[in-house]
């Protein structure tokens, strides 16, 4: 299956807004093998649900990526404002963080003849973990690694670094509205 990587960057436009350029090829190398180790095609991110969570979801995966990625960049602006250099935030680390904070997801889940699933691998590993796992194979800076770690349920228990505190904010932001 080739890769079409400008079609990628049309369906999550934020990509381009990682000025370091090895970042961002390691970004889109990160969904490329996400996209073919789950068996999907850049088009399915329109309709896979963001969440297994809300029956009949109505908001895609792709919505919701591209909207916590919103969220975590004008919140990184809003505390950047208000308290200047008192708290550093690296806006590539978090903007490539938040772009990637749930592709192990299309590890996690599979398609059935009903709808969508739990994959094997979903069953054993939660997305933090295969978001993880994804971004190992490709070098990625240990920061944008803990954020797609931390940004669940599974850093509730840990340290979070400031981009950390930012993307889980913004996640849960961009999912309780929807969980009634």
């Amino acid at each position: 299956m080739s890769f079409d990587q400008a079609a990628l960057i049309k369906k999550i436009p934020e990509i381009n807004l990682i000025v370091d350029l090895s970042l961002r090829e390691k970004v889109v190398n990160v969904w490329q093998e996400a996209l073919s180790r789950g068996g999907w095609t850049i088009d399915d991110l329109d309709r896979i649900p963001f969440t297994l969570l809300i029956k009949e979801c109505n908001i895609s995966f792709c919505e919701h990526t591209r909207g916590v990625t919103k969220t975590a960049l004008a919140m990184a602006k809003a505390i950047s404002e208000t308290y200047h250099e008192r708290i550093k935030i690296n806006m590539d680390y978090l903007t490539a963080g938040a772009i990637l904070h749930d592709v192990g997801k299309l590890l996690e889940y599979k398609k059935t003849e009903t709808g969508y699933s739990k994959s094997r691998s979903g069953e054993l590993l939660r997305h933090p973990f295969s978001g993880v796992m994804l971004c190992g194979k490709f070098d990625m800076p240990e920061e944008v690694a803990h954020m797609i770690a931390t940004h669940a349920k599974e850093g509730d228990l840990g340290r979070r670094i400031t981009e950390g505190y930012i993307i889980n904010h913004a996640d849960f932001a961009n999912f309780e509205p929807f969980h009634k």
